[in-house]
């Protein structure tokens, strides 16, 4: 890409989206496009046509979806997989239709099977069953998986799907009913760390940021204050399961590196998969992960907090290991070179900024 190539990023508001955003102009790109979901819904094909006719942008990251954890997937499976196939297509289409140059789209990794071998490989898209509890949405992300590797083989495109392993980063999603694992996690050790100081403003200031508290939980926690009680840490599921987390910053330098790939490489990646089978995917991640057991330790080490931890075995465990085989990436020339914890550490001194 040359810096004043016209950048389209769909979805920069978000955790991918910013970070994104803020690489390409951490690394000088001029021209690039952004427009908020008032400004352009992704899921009306006519203002998505109008959209790519007047812009005409030579790259496309297509990082806009709609995103949440166990509970959100579970409360709202409709919505997840319609909303998501319409994005997908208007997008993919429509980039298509307007001679863009290159499109990265960025996937899940809960494309792969509940039961998949590990590391999960690129290749084992497809070979079993999903996990239950996010199914719709997943299903979505191979269709555009699907769709990218289509376009390719009938109109010879350059569309490349990626695959991040599970984030968080700046900018998060802190609302304990829609949020990921780990910004929850994150949240209600900090919450309960408040209430053993007492520090009821610090609760109320917290909520007024992040998103509002369940009222029964916002009552224990200020009760708790009142005493500078220590309160329990409810997770759900065992806390044997385990997953692998990326800084959404890292994962952006990744995404910016495949869409800048010399032209022989990026289109060998693109095609060498077209007599295989398997379609076009590179996995993002740091080839490690941790029991979610021993993630509430270490945040609750980084926060400063000494509660008891109780897991709700009755509540989904959801996979039991999603870690990312990331040998093409690094076969490609990309190395991961920070540490979790140290990520981990500047996230929670983010958060209480």
């Amino acid at each position: 890409m040359n810096k004043n190539d016209k950048i389209y990023l769909a979805g920069h508001r978000g955790l991918v989206g910013t970070a994104l955003l803020k690489a390409l102009r951490e690394q000088k790109f001029e021209n690039i496009i952004t427009r908020t979901h008032e400004e352009l819904d992704l899921t009306n094909e006519v203002a998505v046509a109008e959209f790519f006719r007047i812009e005409q942008p030579k790259y496309v990251f297509l990082a806009a979806a709609k995103v949440g954890g166990i509970q959100a997937n579970n409360t709202y499976p409709a919505e997840f997989i319609r909303d998501n196939l319409a994005i997908q297509s208007n997008v993919i289409h429509h980039a298509y239709l307007n001679k863009t140059h290159r499109l990265l789209f960025l996937g899940s990794s809960c494309i792969y099977p509940k039961n998949s071998p590990q590391p999960m490989r690129e290749e084992y898209l497809l070979t079993g069953e999903l996990e239950e509890t996010n199914r719709p949405y997943a299903l979505a992300k191979i269709s555009g998986i699907e769709m990218c590797w289509a376009y390719n083989r009938q109109y010879s495109t350059e569309f490349l799907s990626v695959m991040p392993t599970n984030l968080y980063g700046s900018g998060d999603n802190y609302d304990l009913s829609s949020s990921h694992v780990l910004p929850a996690l994150l949240r209600k050790i900090h919450l309960a760390k408040l209430a053993s100081e007492g520090d009821i403003e610090g609760i109320v200031k917290d909520e007024e940021k992040y998103g509002v508290l369940p009222k029964d939980y916002k009552r224990a926690l200020i009760e708790a204050a009142k005493k500078h009680a220590l309160l329990d840490i409810n997770v759900w599921g065992t806390g044997k399961p385990r997953r692998e987390f990326m800084h959404s910053d890292d994962m952006a330098q990744a995404c910016i590196f495949l869409m800048n790939l010399p032209s022989f490489q990026f289109q060998q990646l693109v095609a060498q998969t077209r007599n295989t089978g398997i379609a076009p995917i590179v996995n993002i991640g740091t080839g490690e992960d941790i029991s979610v057991a021993d993630l509430v330790s270490l945040l609750m080490s980084i926060i400063g907090y000494r509660g008891n931890v109780v897991f709700d075995a009755n509540m989904p465990d959801g996979t039991p290991r999603k870690l990312l085989n990331i040998e093409l990436l690094k076969e490609l020339g990309w190395q991961l070179n920070t540490s979790f914890k140290s990520r981990l550490i500047a996230l929670y001194q983010d958060y209480i900024k």
